[in-house]
Parts: structure tokens; sequence; C-alpha cells
């Protein structure tokens, strides 16, 4: 019997029948006041006036009017460098314990983010609310008794000047709590290695002496660790080894383009939970089973706001127009692409995080990510967002019997001078008919999207496939970033990245 489990169940469905339900509304606004309280006296809180901001009657409207939006480039080049300085008290009170380096989806310098110690604890305390919602999904008691694979990038952090640095994933696990250690794999001497492909050794090494029932990380990369196992251990697939395998949180991307391949690694029905976990804060979790849309965590040091996903409001690089406007929580539609819009404790002032999302239930705060901002394709006036992209591929997936995990794609002239949309997909299906694919590829977005379809009666002039190898991908990743952890792929390129693709695509 699954004595420490049925106990550590019990705690959660006491916990559940203790708490109050949220009310999100109400939470933003108590986030927003105690943000702008505690900053007030920053370098950052005195130019835009907090206090004055803090007296106003309508709180949210005088925030929005007083401090532009800014992205890492601008807020780092206006404020953010201070820290590396040694300035104190810029955009948050003290000094932050931690830098989350971040290369995102595009350029090869690293971002470095900011995460104070009050951003430590809303991530703990956001990690506790999921932990909670496990409730939820109904898993045996035996479930929380088994141990937890959380796939990110090293926790050997970086020390430098007064503070560390490292990719999040990173950070939070050299965060872990002493009572979790024991349940934590591949534990901190595998965790502290930091090339990736090493790494990833140790774990098929020792994947046999662990009883894992929870897989945590970026779907791509928990993928190749998974084949990696099998493929050492000469499994017909991952539960041969780990039976009792049951749940995996999903992070950083959309899971759905890789569903089809993360199942067929799998020996039987996996749970599967998308969280969204950033550089710049723990966004939100799924709470609930009924739905794979995630709720924001509207009361753990982050205020939201939201814009419009327009053509009009978009600058052609991915950013803001200055007249974009937005709005808070209480005002948001379902089925309305917006741009997410973040302030935090660590020192982010409406700062765009890159990410479009949408609303499936506003009572509720869930929300589902649709996209980049910058991987809005609007040439010739297409408009194709990330969740129209992904939608196709699995149209392509069901009609094809294929597995497309990976893409990417650039609007560009060929050689007739005329536009067109060129995709590489990855894939390994033996049928690798492009012109079929093109065609049905084609077709699907005509029939998701009535802007491209507009646009390929005029000015765009087709559709041009060509199927890779997914290794292609991770290592167009490795060459350009680093493998594991945070690394994610660019879904749109611009001429000149996709220039070097190609090349690099012609080497291989």
């Amino acid at each position: 019997m699954a004595i420490l489990g049925n106990i550590i169940k019990g705690v959660i469905n006491l916990k559940d029948t203790l708490t109050s339900e949220v009310n999100h509304v109400e939470a933003q606004e108590m986030v927003l006041k105690h943000i702008l309280e505690k900053a007030k006296n920053t370098q950052f809180g005195k130019a835009y006036n907090f206090e004055s901001i803090l007296n106003a009657d309508d709180m949210p409207r005088a925030f929005a009017e007083s401090v532009p939006y800014f992205d890492y480039h601008s807020l780092n080049d206006k404020w953010w460098y201070k820290l590396h300085e040694g300035q104190t008290d810029v955009t948050w009170p003290g000094s932050p314990s931690y830098f989350a380096l971040s290369s995102g989806t595009t350029g090869k310098t690293s971002k470095r983010i900011p995460v104070t110690d009050d951003m430590i604890e809303a991530i703990r305390q956001s990690g506790i609310k999921q932990v909670f919602a496990l409730k939820n999904f109904d898993l045996p008691a035996d479930f929380f008794e088994k141990e937890i694979m959380m796939l990110g990038s090293s926790t050997d952090l970086e020390e430098r000047h007064d503070h560390l640095e490292g990719e999040i994933s990173g950070i939070t696990a050299s965060n872990i709590p002493s009572w979790f250690r024991g349940y934590y794999k591949p534990g901190e001497e595998i965790a502290k290695i930091d090339d990736w492909d090493d790494r990833v050794q140790h774990i098929a090494e020792r994947a046999a002496d662990w009883d894992i029932g929870a897989l945590s990380g970026i779907p791509s990369w928990i993928e190749l660790m998974l084949q990696k196992v099998i493929d050492f251990h000469k499994l017909d697939h991952i539960h041969d080894i780990w039976p009792n395998l049951q749940v995996y949180t999903s992070g950083g991307v959309a899971f759905g383009p890789y569903e089809k391949s993360f199942k067929a690694l799998m020996g039987k029905p996996v749970t599967v939970i998308d969280t969204y976990l950033a550089s710049e804060g723990y966004i939100a979790t799924q709470v609930r089973p009924e739905t794979d849309a995630m709720q924001l965590n509207t009361d753990h040091g982050i205020y939201f706001e939201f814009v419009p996903f327009q053509p009009e409001y978009i600058n052609e690089d991915g950013s803001l127009t200055e007249n974009a406007p937005a709005i808070t929580l209480k005002d948001v539609k379902t089925n309305q692409d917006y741009v997410l819009i973040i302030s935090t404790v660590s020192g982010a002032w409406r700062y765009l995080i890159g990410d479009t999302i949408e609303f499936t239930d506003t009572d509720r705060a869930e929300i589902k990510i649709t996209g980049r901002t910058k991987f809005f394709l609007n040439t010739v006036g297409s408009q194709l967002s990330v969740n129209k992209m992904d939608a196709a591929m699995r149209e392509l997936e069901e009609q094809f019997d294929m597995k497309i995990p990976e893409y990417t794609i650039c609007a560009k002239r060929a050689d007739d001078d005329e536009f067109y949309h060129f995709w590489y997909l990855g894939s390994d299906a033996k049928s690798k008919d492009s012109d079929a694919l093109a065609d049905a590829l084609d077709n699907a977005l005509k029939e998701a999207n009535k802007n491209y379809k507009v646009a390929r009666s005029k000015a765009l002039h087709g559709v041009k496939v060509k199927v890779v190898s997914p290794d292609a991908f991770y290592d167009w990743n490795a060459r350009n970033k680093k493998k594991g952890g945070q690394v994610k792929m660019e879904r749109v390129m611009g001429e000149e990245k996709f220039s070097e693709w190609e090349d690099f695509i012609a080497s291989v």
C-alpha cells in the first residue's frame, strides 16, 4: 500500500477544501498595488512617479498612461545595464541574486534577465499551486511516491560578481526545497553537467536505477532524451524501463506539434500537463484535465496586460507601436489573440515578453499560447500566426501518416521574382512527396485563414516544401545556441537568417 502517497494525496485534497477560489481580477489589482508600492523608491519608480500612480483613482489606467512599453533591449539599454555596473535599487529594490540567460528563439547573444529573490519565491508559490492542482487529475496514490525527471539546463550556475547566472530551468532546479531532492532526478551531480549530450548519456546509463513517475521539460529535448534511453537499453518504448511513468509536464512551447512523436515513444497513455515558465517568470499552468489551456498565475508576482494582436499595433520587428492599447484581465475576451505584457517582482515593467495568447475561459483566466510576435508572418498580407501553422502541421500528419515535430518558414521572392512561402518540415517519414505536401499545406492554410486565402489569390504566388530530418533542427540549435534547456526553434525566419539555414542544411 502506498502509505506516503496516500498521505501526500490526502494533504493535497485537504488543502483544496480549505482554499477559496481565486478572484483573478481582484488578485491582479492587489499584485499591481504590491509591486508599485515595493518599487516606488527605486530609480525606475521615481522616474515614472509610482507614488502618484498609487494615489490615482484608476491605478491600472494611470500605470498604463505613465509607463511606456519595454522589450528586453529597451529595458536593458535604459535601466538594467546599471545592474551590471554595480548600481542598486534600479527597477526593483536591492540587487538580483541571479540573472537568467536566454537566447530564446532568435539570435546567438544571450539576454541577461534579472531574477530576484522575490521572483524565486513567486515561482515557488506557483509551483506549489501546480502540485496541488494534481488533485484534479485523479492520479493514484502511488504516483506521489515516484521520482520526477526534470530535464532543463545545467544547475552548475556561473558565479559573476555578486550574482549567479544560468538558464531559468537551471536556476529553479538549483532552488528546489530539500524535502523534494529525494524525488528529483537526474539528481544534483548529473544536473550540473554542462554538456547536454554528456548529461543525457549519464541519464541513459542510470535510467534503470530510477522509478520515474513524471517528466518535466521542453518537448523536443525530452523526446531526444527518451530516445537515447530507449536506444541505450534496446527497448521498444520508455515504459519498458519506467513502467510507472504517468505524467508529463510540458513547457516552453505548445505541446501540439510534438504530440504524435511523443506518443510514439510511450507504451501506454500519459497525462500531459502544460505549463508556461519563461525566463521572466512562471506565467501559467494547467490546473484541470477538461482542457489543455493554462491558468494565469494571477496572484504570484506578475501583473498582466494584453494588447489586441492586430497588424496595426505590431511593428515589423515584432515590437508594439506607441499607440497600441492595453487592457487588463477584467476586459479580455475569448477567441482573440493578445500580445502578452508583464510587470514583475524582478523589475520588468510593461515588458513585451514576445508571446501571443488567447483566452479560452475569462472567468478562470485560462489561456493558450498562440505564437510569437516575431513569428507573425504578414508578408503580402498572409497574416499567419504560429497556432495556424501548428494546426496545419497536425493536418499534414493526419493526411500523410507522418510525424512533423519541427518546422520553419520564410516568405521571400523566388527566382521568378514572385513571393512564395518556403517551408522546411522536420520528419523521418519515408514518403517525402514535396509537391503533394505543398498542395495539402496550401489548402489547409486557405481553409484556416481567410487573409491567407486572399493573399494567395494576389501577391503570394505559392508554397514550396522541403522535408529534412528533425535532427537538422536540433543540430542547428546546437550550432547557433546550445542544446537542451530553454532553447526553442524559430518558426519564422527573416531572409538573412533563412539563407544561413539553407546553407547549413546543404552542408549536413
